[in-house]
Formats: structure tokens, sequence, C-alpha cells
């Protein structure tokens, strides 16, 4: 007994003295003595689709034993230091009520990591609206000038490139991996505010689901975490087994510990359009608006029989191929093979449902999708080509200068959500409500249609006339609100 007391004391102290020399200078801090609750703890280690461990801190006696889940989470975080990178933005928006005009620039940091390509992953509202963007490897002063290759805000995810050679020696590349299951540990790596140095810290995967980006105003899959993330941890990686499993992007504002990365096949949709297009290309959307047939009533009215689910079409977006296919109160029975449900799902991995909506965005554009309706009671299969559309009123102008027109004092320009956004936080309420419901609700009936507004009268000195009949020739009626 006395000997194998010896023996474990003395591999405690090995593994202490080890573990203090390997990150003396790193910006991780290891709890000592009997047992190590490091903050990945378990976080590599889970057997797909198997309940991670939560809160089981490993022991030094495990390790003796021959137990290599501890060395396996400190080779991941030494494939953090070398892979994730501190982003500095200077930006500069433009002020819609004066489109001539900038605001002041402003300062604003996020975090990003090395993919192959000797290219960085970050979020786009990192980089949005940027005059200059600098990055800085873990553990060095020098800050590198870096470009942005390509960015796509519907999916709030960017690609920088550094030019200088110099940056690149010793950095690691991480790949991309699979989408984790419920309750499996991801750590989330970056560089929060409240501090200068990377951050890790390890959240628990509670749901998988389409959800709302703030950014870009788009419905997306995404992966709720229980992690802390906060304002500088944007584009930074939640690392699972050695690989990407998702990139933090935003948290749920009024909430407890509930954080969203953006999921594998979301990124690798979005690298893929850029390296088959050299730029963005979108996400593609079927143009449908469709509501849901739980009623019975409602399933009796289309004769719907009982063992047929799916989904009502009730708007169709005139630009989109939909439009010369399907029609109004058309049922979408199926969509590639796979039946959907009467609330618009399909199956998804074990026991789990998402809306069919993810099924489209995850197509190429000008792909073929089939579709399984019901109409007037008949079964019928329809080729649809799917691609992007662009709403009527754009959501989002980053990146770009708002155009305008004045006419004798008088102010046009296109109207797109930023404007209204100048109204305040509460734009949806304190904008004016004939231009939030054309925003939010109207389509479009031909390609490049824009609704153009009077944004105001510039007030005039010295002479001038304003002939106001011949701006009306040249704003019709229809384009004017």
């Amino acid at each position: 007994m006395s000997m194998l007391g010896s023996s474990v004391r003395a591999a405690r102290k090995l593994c202490s003295s080890l573990i203090t020399a390997r990150y003396r200078n790193s910006s991780l801090l290891l709890g000592e003595g009997d047992s190590c609750p490091f903050v990945l703890n378990n976080v590599l280690s889970s057997p797909r689709g198997a309940a991670a461990k939560v809160a089981t801190p490993y022991s030094f006696t495990s390790i003796a034993s021959g137990d290599n889940r501890l060395t396996d989470a400190y080779s991941a975080i030494e494939l953090a230091l070398d892979s994730v990178v501190k982003i500095f933005t200077v930006s500069s928006s433009p002020n819609y009520f004066l489109p001539w005009q900038n605001k002041p620039q402003r300062e604003t940091t996020g975090s990003g990591f090395v993919i192959p390509g000797k290219k960085i992953l970050t979020n786009a509202h990192v980089v949005a609206d940027h005059t200059f963007v600098l990055v800085r490897r873990h553990g060095s002063p020098t800050k590198y000038r870096a470009e942005v290759q390509a960015v796509g805000h519907e999916c709030d995810l960017a690609i920088l490139v550094v030019e200088s050679e110099e940056f690149w020696e010793g950095m690691t590349f991480l790949e991309l991996g699979d989408i984790p299951f419920l309750q499996e540990a991801v750590a989330v790596v970056g560089y929060p505010q409240g501090g200068d140095n990377i951050s890790v810290t390890k959240g628990i995967v509670s749901r998988v689901e389409p959800t709302q980006y703030v950014h870009g105003a788009t419905q997306l899959m995404a992966i709720q975490i229980d992690a802390a993330i906060n304002p500088g941890n944007s584009g930074g990686p939640a690392i699972m087994a050695n690989k990407v499993a998702g990139i933090a992007f935003q948290n749920l504002s009024g909430a407890e510990n509930i954080g969203y990365i953006i999921p594998v096949p979301v990124i690798k949709h979005f690298i893929a359009g850029v390296e088959e297009n050299g730029k963005y290309v979108g996400f593609c959307t079927l143009g449908l608006s469709c509501q849901p047939t739980e009623n019975i009533q409602l399933r009796m009215h289309f004769r719907m029989l009982p063992e047929l689910t799916g989904v009502l079409i009730s708007k169709i977006n005139p630009l989109s191929n939909a439009h010369k296919l399907l029609k109004k109160d058309d049922i979408i029975l199926g969509f590639d093979g796979i039946p959907v449900a009467n609330d618009g799902t399909v199956p998804f991995r074990n026991r789990e449902r998402i809306t069919f909506d993810h099924l489209v965005s995850m197509k190429k554009p000008n792909e073929k999708a089939l579709l399984r309706i019901l109409r007037d009671g008949e079964e019928k299969e329809i080729s649809i080509t799917v691609k992007p559309l662009q709403p009527l009123v754009p959501v989002h102008q980053f990146d770009r200068l708002p155009s305008y027109y004045i006419f004798a004092g008088l102010v046009f320009v296109p109207l797109t959500q930023p404007y209204l956004h100048e109204y305040g936080e509460d734009w949806y309420n304190t904008s004016p409500r004939r231009m939030c419901e054309l925003a939010l609700r109207e389509l479009p009936k031909k390609p490049g249609e824009q609704l153009v507004i009077l944004s105001q009268v510039c007030m005039c000195f010295g002479q001038l006339k304003c002939d106001l009949y011949s701006s009306r020739k040249q704003f019709t009626k229809d384009s004017l609100i």
C-alpha cells in the first residue's frame, strides 16, 4: 500500500510539474491538486451520439493508469493556440438619412481561425463596412494587414487573406468536422471582451434547428450551446474532437448562457460557393410562403387523405421558378423524396426534426429539386430549379454606399431596411407604417425593381425654381410612396 501510495503521489507531482511548465506562458489557468478540473474536460473524448460527461474532473491517477483523455484535451488547446487569431476592424457605415455622408469610424475586435489554403474564416459582421482589417496571432505583438476576399452577410461568414508569409509561419490549419449531437461538449475559443488574451469556454449542445441570423436576417441552421459567447467571441471556432464543429456568432439577449454557433454544413456551403464561383453566391430558396395543414377542416377542404402530410402554399414569389410551375393552394407533400410533415418539418438524424427549408438552402444555385404536390386532390411530381432570390426591399446594404438622387432640393433614395433602422432600435414601431409594411411583406414583380421614396427636402439658399411637374415626370406614381 505504501509503495502504491508513493507511486500515485509521484505521478501527481510529475503531471503537475509538466502542466505548469507547459502552460506557464499561456493564458489558460489549470487547476492543481488531486484532480484537474480543466475547462475542456471531456470535450474531445465523448463518442459520437453518446451523452458527454459534464463537470467530471480528470484525475492524475487516471492518467497514470493509461487514460489519455486529458492529453487529448491538451493537444486540442495547443491546436487552437496555433490557429485562432484576433481581428481588429476599423469600419464606417453610411448615414442613410444623409446618404452622401458616412458615420464616424469605429473600432471593433473579433476572432477568426485559419483553414487550409492560407485563409482566415470569421463572421461577416466582424468586418462589415470595413475600411481596413488587421489580424494578430496568439502570443505575438505584431498585427498584420488582412484583405476581405469574400463575405456572405446572409450566413454571417467571411474569408480573409494575409499576404505576409511571416504571419503563416508555424500556423496550424483547422479542419471542419460534423454536426455535434445533443449533449456533446464543444470548446469555444476566441477573444471576448474583458481582456486581451485568448479565452476558452466549454459548452454543451442543447439544440440544432433553423434560427434567425441577426446580422443577415435570414433563417438558417444553427447550433445552440450553453457556453458564454460574448462580444469579441464572434468568428471564433467551436472545437470538438480536434475539428471545428461551428463558428460562434450570436447569443440570445435577455437569456442566460444561450449562445449560437454556425454549423459545418452552412460553412461548407459558403466556402464551396466561393471556390466554384470566385465570389459569394448566396443561399437558395423556393420563393414560397407556406402554412401548416394541422387543422382537420383545412385538410378535408383540400381533400387530403389521412396518410398524406404536407404544407399549403399561400404565396409565391413572381421571380422564382416556382411561380411558373406551382399554384397557390398547392400542397407540398415531399421534397426530393423526403416526406414533409403537416408542420413543415422533415426527419433529421436520431429522432430529431428540422424544417424542410434547410434542405432547400443546402442546394446549389440553379440545382433541380423534385417536389411531390397535391393539386385538386391529385398527386403530381414537379421538378423546380432553386436559386437565391432578392427581396423587393433589401434587408441589408453592407460594404456598399447607398444610391440617391437630388432634384431641385428633393432627395430621393431607394427604400431599404437599413434606411428604416435609422429610426432607432424600435424602428418597426417608430418608422412610417406604410414603409414598414412594404419592406416586410411586398414581393417584387420584375427583376431589378426598386421602391423609391422622397427622403427629405433640402433647404434652398438663394433663388431656386423647383419644377415639381418635371420631377413627377421622372418618377411615376407607382414607383413613389
